[in-house]
Protein backbone atom coordinates (compact mmCIF):
# COMPACT_ATOMS: atom_id res chain seq x y z
CA UNK A 1 0.00 0.00 0.00
CA UNK A 2 1.18 3.50 -0.79
CA UNK A 3 2.33 5.08 2.52
CA UNK A 4 0.15 8.12 1.85
CA UNK A 5 -2.89 5.88 1.51
CA UNK A 6 -2.47 4.52 5.04
CA UNK A 7 -2.41 8.08 6.41
CA UNK A 8 -5.46 9.04 4.36
CA UNK A 9 -7.39 5.93 5.41
CA UNK A 10 -6.58 6.68 9.06
CA UNK A 11 -7.87 10.23 8.57
CA UNK A 12 -11.09 8.99 6.93
CA UNK A 13 -11.64 6.56 9.80
CA UNK A 14 -11.28 9.32 12.40
CA UNK A 15 -14.23 11.35 13.68
CA UNK A 16 -12.56 14.62 12.72
CA UNK A 17 -9.41 15.94 11.07
CA UNK A 18 -7.77 18.96 12.63
CA UNK A 19 -6.32 21.76 10.55
CA UNK A 20 -2.71 20.69 11.04
CA UNK A 21 -3.38 17.11 9.96
CA UNK A 22 -5.44 18.14 6.93
CA UNK A 23 -2.89 20.72 5.89
CA UNK A 24 0.04 18.31 6.18
CA UNK A 25 -1.72 15.56 4.26
CA UNK A 26 -2.94 17.87 1.50
CA UNK A 27 0.51 19.33 0.90
CA UNK A 28 2.18 15.91 1.01
CA UNK A 29 -0.35 14.61 -1.55
CA UNK A 30 0.29 17.64 -3.74
CA UNK A 31 4.07 17.06 -3.52
CA UNK A 32 3.53 13.41 -4.49
CA UNK A 33 1.42 14.47 -7.47
CA UNK A 34 4.10 16.93 -8.57
CA UNK A 35 6.42 13.96 -8.82
CA UNK A 36 4.13 11.46 -10.53
CA UNK A 37 1.37 13.39 -12.33
CA UNK A 38 3.17 15.09 -15.22
CA UNK A 39 0.32 17.26 -16.63
CA UNK A 40 -0.61 18.55 -13.18
CA UNK A 41 3.06 19.18 -12.36
CA UNK A 42 3.48 21.20 -15.57
CA UNK A 43 0.46 23.31 -14.67
CA UNK A 44 1.75 23.86 -11.15
CA UNK A 45 5.17 24.92 -12.48
CA UNK A 46 3.46 27.59 -14.60
CA UNK A 47 2.08 28.99 -11.35
CA UNK A 48 5.47 28.91 -9.63
CA UNK A 49 5.16 25.70 -7.62
CA UNK A 50 7.68 22.87 -7.56
CA UNK A 51 8.98 20.23 -5.13
CA UNK A 52 11.31 22.95 -3.84
CA UNK A 53 8.51 25.53 -3.55
CA UNK A 54 5.38 24.00 -2.06
CA UNK A 55 2.31 25.91 -0.89
CA UNK A 56 2.26 27.08 2.70
CA UNK A 57 -1.31 25.84 3.26
CA UNK A 58 -3.89 23.66 1.54
CA UNK A 59 -5.76 26.81 0.51
CA UNK A 60 -2.89 27.71 -1.83
CA UNK A 61 -2.71 24.37 -3.67
CA UNK A 62 -3.36 25.10 -7.37
CA UNK A 63 -6.58 23.58 -8.64
CA UNK A 64 -7.17 22.08 -12.06
CA UNK A 65 -10.57 22.78 -13.64
CA UNK A 66 -12.84 19.82 -14.25
CA UNK A 67 -12.42 20.46 -18.00
CA UNK A 68 -8.79 19.35 -17.68
CA UNK A 69 -9.99 15.76 -17.17
CA UNK A 70 -11.20 15.88 -20.78
CA UNK A 71 -7.86 17.10 -22.11
CA UNK A 72 -5.21 15.07 -20.27
CA UNK A 73 -4.64 11.79 -18.46
CA UNK A 74 -4.42 13.00 -14.88
CA UNK A 75 -3.13 10.18 -12.72
CA UNK A 76 -0.02 9.25 -10.76
CA UNK A 77 0.29 5.75 -12.22
CA UNK A 78 -0.07 4.04 -15.62
CA UNK A 79 -3.79 4.38 -16.45
CA UNK A 80 -3.96 0.82 -17.77
CA UNK A 81 -3.40 -0.29 -14.16
CA UNK A 82 -6.43 1.61 -12.84
CA UNK A 83 -8.65 -0.28 -10.41
CA UNK A 84 -11.47 2.14 -11.30
CA UNK A 85 -12.03 4.15 -14.46
CA UNK A 86 -14.93 6.60 -14.42
CA UNK A 87 -16.13 8.64 -17.39
CA UNK A 88 -18.19 11.82 -17.14
CA UNK A 89 -21.55 11.91 -18.84
CA UNK A 90 -20.13 14.51 -21.22
CA UNK A 91 -21.65 17.68 -22.60
CA UNK A 92 -23.89 18.74 -25.41
CA UNK A 93 -20.74 18.54 -27.57
CA UNK A 94 -20.19 14.93 -26.52
CA UNK A 95 -16.76 15.35 -24.90
CA UNK A 96 -16.20 13.29 -21.77
CA UNK A 97 -13.68 13.47 -18.96
CA UNK A 98 -11.85 10.47 -17.49
CA UNK A 99 -10.93 9.82 -13.87
CA UNK A 100 -8.46 6.98 -13.31
CA UNK A 101 -8.20 5.69 -9.72
CA UNK A 102 -5.34 3.43 -8.68
CA UNK A 103 -7.02 1.53 -5.85
CA UNK A 104 -10.56 0.92 -4.67
CA UNK A 105 -9.46 1.27 -1.04
CA UNK A 106 -9.55 5.07 -0.85
CA UNK A 107 -12.65 5.49 -3.00
CA UNK A 108 -14.66 2.89 -1.11
CA UNK A 109 -13.55 4.13 2.32
CA UNK A 110 -14.41 7.71 1.38
CA UNK A 111 -17.85 7.01 -0.09
CA UNK A 112 -18.95 4.60 2.66
CA UNK A 113 -17.77 6.80 5.53
CA UNK A 114 -19.39 9.87 4.00
CA UNK A 115 -22.65 8.05 3.33
CA UNK A 116 -22.70 6.66 6.87
CA UNK A 117 -22.13 10.11 8.31
CA UNK A 118 -24.86 11.94 6.39
CA UNK A 119 -27.34 9.35 5.11
CA UNK A 120 -27.40 6.57 7.71
CA UNK A 121 -26.23 8.00 11.01
CA UNK A 122 -28.86 5.68 12.55
CA UNK A 123 -26.98 2.65 11.18
CA UNK A 124 -30.06 1.34 9.35
CA UNK A 125 -29.72 -1.57 6.93
CA UNK A 126 -31.87 -0.36 4.05
CA UNK A 127 -33.14 -1.77 0.77
CA UNK A 128 -31.66 0.32 -2.05
CA UNK A 129 -33.90 1.00 -5.05
CA UNK A 130 -31.77 2.83 -7.58
CA UNK A 131 -32.81 5.13 -10.41
CA UNK A 132 -29.21 5.58 -11.54
CA UNK A 133 -27.11 3.87 -14.22
CA UNK A 134 -26.86 0.12 -13.62
CA UNK A 135 -23.12 -0.56 -13.05
CA UNK A 136 -23.40 -3.88 -14.87
CA UNK A 137 -24.52 -2.00 -17.98
CA UNK A 138 -22.39 1.10 -17.53
CA UNK A 139 -19.30 0.22 -15.48
CA UNK A 140 -17.70 3.66 -16.02
CA UNK A 141 -20.47 5.48 -14.12
CA UNK A 142 -19.13 6.70 -10.78
CA UNK A 143 -22.71 7.10 -9.53
CA UNK A 144 -23.60 3.54 -10.46
CA UNK A 145 -20.45 2.23 -8.77
CA UNK A 146 -21.17 4.33 -5.68
CA UNK A 147 -24.69 2.95 -5.21
CA UNK A 148 -23.59 -0.60 -5.94
CA UNK A 149 -20.93 -0.48 -3.21
CA UNK A 150 -23.39 1.08 -0.76
CA UNK A 151 -26.05 -1.53 -1.56
CA UNK A 152 -23.55 -4.38 -1.11
CA UNK A 153 -21.99 -3.05 2.09
CA UNK A 154 -25.00 -1.37 3.74
CA UNK A 155 -28.06 -3.03 2.19
CA UNK A 156 -30.36 -5.97 2.93
CA UNK A 157 -29.28 -7.83 -0.23
CA UNK A 158 -32.39 -7.05 -2.30
CA UNK A 159 -31.38 -3.90 -4.15
CA UNK A 160 -33.00 -2.98 -7.45
CA UNK A 161 -31.90 -1.09 -10.59
CA UNK A 162 -34.45 0.60 -12.83
CA UNK A 163 -32.57 2.87 -15.22
CA UNK A 164 -31.50 0.91 -18.30
CA UNK A 165 -30.01 2.97 -21.10
CA UNK A 166 -32.59 5.67 -21.70
CA UNK A 167 -35.51 3.69 -20.26
CA UNK A 168 -36.95 3.75 -16.76
CA UNK A 169 -38.56 0.46 -15.75
CA UNK A 170 -41.44 1.88 -13.75
CA UNK A 171 -43.44 -1.34 -13.46
CA UNK A 172 -40.51 -3.22 -11.93
CA UNK A 173 -39.88 -0.31 -9.57
CA UNK A 174 -43.53 -0.34 -8.44
CA UNK A 175 -43.40 -4.11 -7.88
CA UNK A 176 -40.20 -3.92 -5.83
CA UNK A 177 -41.32 -0.92 -3.79
CA UNK A 178 -44.64 -2.58 -3.02
CA UNK A 179 -42.73 -5.68 -1.89
CA UNK A 180 -40.65 -3.55 0.48
CA UNK A 181 -43.80 -1.96 1.85
CA UNK A 182 -45.36 -5.40 2.38
CA UNK A 183 -42.18 -6.61 4.10
CA UNK A 184 -42.02 -3.45 6.22
CA UNK A 185 -38.41 -2.86 5.13
CA UNK A 186 -37.16 0.74 5.07
CA UNK A 187 -35.84 1.78 1.67
CA UNK A 188 -33.45 4.30 0.22
CA UNK A 189 -34.64 5.61 -3.13
CA UNK A 190 -31.56 6.96 -4.92
CA UNK A 191 -31.90 8.74 -8.23
CA UNK A 192 -31.03 11.68 -10.41
CA UNK A 193 -33.39 14.63 -10.46
CA UNK A 194 -34.44 13.85 -14.02
CA UNK A 195 -35.18 10.21 -13.19
CA UNK A 196 -37.33 11.31 -10.25
CA UNK A 197 -39.23 13.74 -12.48
CA UNK A 198 -39.88 10.93 -14.98
CA UNK A 199 -40.93 8.60 -12.16
CA UNK A 200 -43.33 11.16 -10.68
CA UNK A 201 -44.94 11.66 -14.09
CA UNK A 202 -45.28 7.91 -14.61
CA UNK A 203 -46.78 7.30 -11.17
CA UNK A 204 -49.19 10.16 -11.80
CA UNK A 205 -50.32 8.56 -15.06
CA UNK A 206 -50.90 5.28 -13.21
CA UNK A 207 -52.59 6.96 -10.24
CA UNK A 208 -50.08 5.38 -7.86
CA UNK A 209 -48.83 6.63 -4.52
CA UNK A 210 -47.20 4.90 -1.55
CA UNK A 211 -46.59 5.26 2.15
CA UNK A 212 -43.12 3.78 2.38
CA UNK A 213 -41.96 2.14 5.64
CA UNK A 214 -40.80 4.22 8.59
CA UNK A 215 -37.09 5.01 8.46
CA UNK A 216 -37.03 5.26 4.67
CA UNK A 217 -35.17 8.07 2.93
CA UNK A 218 -34.62 9.52 -0.53
CA UNK A 219 -31.28 10.61 -1.99
CA UNK A 220 -31.36 12.91 -5.01
CA UNK A 221 -28.04 12.73 -6.81
CA UNK A 222 -28.18 15.16 -9.72
CA UNK A 223 -29.20 18.59 -10.90
CA UNK A 224 -31.76 20.00 -13.27
CA UNK A 225 -29.60 20.48 -16.36
CA UNK A 226 -30.63 19.34 -19.80
CA UNK A 227 -33.78 19.18 -21.87
CA UNK A 228 -36.22 17.24 -19.68
CA UNK A 229 -39.17 18.73 -17.88
CA UNK A 230 -37.74 20.81 -15.07
CA UNK A 231 -39.02 21.10 -11.51
CA UNK A 232 -37.65 23.50 -8.95
CA UNK A 233 -36.05 21.54 -6.14
CA UNK A 234 -38.69 22.52 -3.56
CA UNK A 235 -41.47 21.46 -5.94
CA UNK A 236 -39.70 18.19 -6.72
CA UNK A 237 -39.27 17.39 -3.04
CA UNK A 238 -42.90 18.23 -2.33
CA UNK A 239 -43.97 15.87 -5.11
CA UNK A 240 -41.67 13.12 -3.84
CA UNK A 241 -43.03 13.62 -0.33
CA UNK A 242 -46.60 13.32 -1.60
CA UNK A 243 -45.98 10.27 -3.82
CA UNK A 244 -44.06 8.29 -1.22
CA UNK A 245 -45.55 9.48 2.07
CA UNK A 246 -42.21 10.71 3.37
CA UNK A 247 -41.25 13.95 5.14
CA UNK A 248 -39.21 16.38 3.06
CA UNK A 249 -36.49 16.38 5.73
CA UNK A 250 -35.91 12.70 4.86
CA UNK A 251 -35.00 13.77 1.30
CA UNK A 252 -31.29 14.52 0.93
CA UNK A 253 -29.45 16.04 -2.01
CA UNK A 254 -26.00 14.54 -2.57
CA UNK A 255 -23.40 16.60 -4.42
CA UNK A 256 -20.51 14.82 -6.07
CA UNK A 257 -18.78 14.51 -9.39
CA UNK A 258 -16.81 12.02 -11.43
CA UNK A 259 -13.57 13.94 -10.83
CA UNK A 260 -13.78 13.57 -7.03
CA UNK A 261 -13.72 10.53 -4.77
CA UNK A 262 -15.62 12.21 -1.91
CA UNK A 263 -19.21 13.49 -1.81
CA UNK A 264 -21.14 16.23 -0.01
CA UNK A 265 -24.67 15.95 1.41
CA UNK A 266 -27.37 18.21 2.81
CA UNK A 267 -26.84 18.67 6.53
CA UNK A 268 -29.61 17.43 8.79
CA UNK A 269 -30.41 20.85 10.35
CA UNK A 270 -30.85 22.44 6.91
CA UNK A 271 -33.33 19.90 5.51
CA UNK A 272 -36.35 21.73 6.91
CA UNK A 273 -35.29 25.00 5.27
CA UNK A 274 -35.63 26.18 1.69
CA UNK A 275 -31.89 26.98 1.82
CA UNK A 276 -30.08 23.69 2.18
CA UNK A 277 -26.48 23.68 3.33
CA UNK A 278 -24.04 21.10 2.01
CA UNK A 279 -21.91 19.47 4.67
CA UNK A 280 -18.51 17.96 3.96
CA UNK A 281 -16.87 14.91 5.45
CA UNK A 282 -13.59 15.99 7.09
CA UNK A 283 -11.32 14.67 4.31
CA UNK A 284 -12.68 17.07 1.67
CA UNK A 285 -12.87 20.82 2.08
CA UNK A 286 -14.52 23.38 -0.19
CA UNK A 287 -13.24 26.82 -1.12
CA UNK A 288 -15.22 29.57 -2.82
CA UNK A 289 -13.04 31.55 -5.23
CA UNK A 290 -13.40 34.49 -7.58
CA UNK A 291 -12.54 34.62 -11.27
CA UNK A 292 -8.85 35.02 -10.41
CA UNK A 293 -8.83 31.96 -8.17
CA UNK A 294 -8.69 33.97 -4.93
CA UNK A 295 -10.72 32.86 -1.94
CA UNK A 296 -13.69 35.17 -1.28
CA UNK A 297 -15.16 36.15 2.11
CA UNK A 298 -17.96 34.06 3.67
CA UNK A 299 -21.32 34.78 2.08
CA UNK A 300 -19.80 35.96 -1.20
CA UNK A 301 -20.80 34.04 -4.33
CA UNK A 302 -17.99 32.41 -6.28
CA UNK A 303 -16.89 29.22 -7.99
CA UNK A 304 -16.51 26.02 -5.97
CA UNK A 305 -13.08 24.48 -5.52
CA UNK A 306 -12.53 21.19 -3.71
CA UNK A 307 -9.49 19.82 -1.86
CA UNK A 308 -10.11 16.07 -1.67
CA UNK A 309 -7.57 13.97 0.22
CA UNK A 310 -9.03 10.79 -1.23
CA UNK A 311 -7.98 12.00 -4.70
CA UNK A 312 -4.43 10.86 -3.99
CA UNK A 313 -3.96 9.06 -7.30
CA UNK A 314 -5.29 11.89 -9.51
CA UNK A 315 -5.57 15.58 -8.57
CA UNK A 316 -5.99 16.75 -4.99
CA UNK A 317 -7.46 20.18 -5.90
CA UNK A 318 -10.30 20.44 -8.43
CA UNK A 319 -12.18 23.58 -9.47
CA UNK A 320 -15.70 23.42 -10.86
CA UNK A 321 -18.08 25.62 -12.82
CA UNK A 322 -20.59 25.42 -9.97
CA UNK A 323 -21.42 28.54 -7.99
CA UNK A 324 -22.02 28.78 -4.28
CA UNK A 325 -21.20 30.60 -1.08
CA UNK A 326 -20.02 29.52 2.34
CA UNK A 327 -22.49 29.33 5.19
CA UNK A 328 -22.49 27.96 8.70
CA UNK A 329 -21.24 24.37 8.69
CA UNK A 330 -20.82 24.15 4.91
CA UNK A 331 -21.77 25.87 1.69
CA UNK A 332 -24.88 26.67 -0.32
CA UNK A 333 -24.88 25.33 -3.88
CA UNK A 334 -26.45 27.75 -6.37
CA UNK A 335 -25.93 26.08 -9.74
CA UNK A 336 -23.63 26.49 -12.70
CA UNK A 337 -21.86 29.54 -13.99
CA UNK A 338 -23.61 31.31 -16.84
CA UNK A 339 -22.47 29.83 -20.15
CA UNK A 340 -20.90 26.75 -18.56
CA UNK A 341 -21.27 23.51 -20.47
CA UNK A 342 -24.13 21.24 -19.49
CA UNK A 343 -22.83 18.20 -17.66
CA UNK A 344 -23.51 16.05 -14.63
CA UNK A 345 -24.98 12.75 -13.55
CA UNK A 346 -28.50 14.00 -14.19
CA UNK A 347 -27.79 14.15 -17.93
CA UNK A 348 -27.91 10.36 -17.94
CA UNK A 349 -31.69 10.63 -17.73
CA UNK A 350 -32.36 13.79 -19.72
CA UNK A 351 -34.04 11.95 -22.61
CA UNK A 352 -35.82 9.36 -20.50
CA UNK A 353 -38.54 7.36 -22.18
CA UNK A 354 -40.63 5.65 -19.56
CA UNK A 355 -40.72 1.93 -20.31
CA UNK A 356 -44.22 0.55 -20.19
CA UNK A 357 -43.71 -3.17 -20.00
Amino acid sequence: MNPLDRRILDAIASAAIDEETFNGLAIDIFAYQLQYNAPYAAYARMLGFSPQRLPATWREIPALPTAAFKEATLCTFPPEHAALHFVTSGTTQGTSGHHYIETTALYDASLLAGFDRFMRSDGAMLRYLNLVPDPHERPTSSLGYMMQRIAVERGDGRDGWYLHGDELDVDRFIFDLQSACTDGVAVCLAGTAFAFVALIDALGERGRAFVIPSGSRIMETGGFKGRSRKLEREVLYTELSRRFGIATNAIVAEYGMTELCAQYYDTAPSRTSSTRIKGNPPWIRPLIVDGEGREVPPGTIGALRHIDLSNRSSVVAVETEDLGYTSDDGFVLLGRESGAELRGCSLDAEDLDVARR
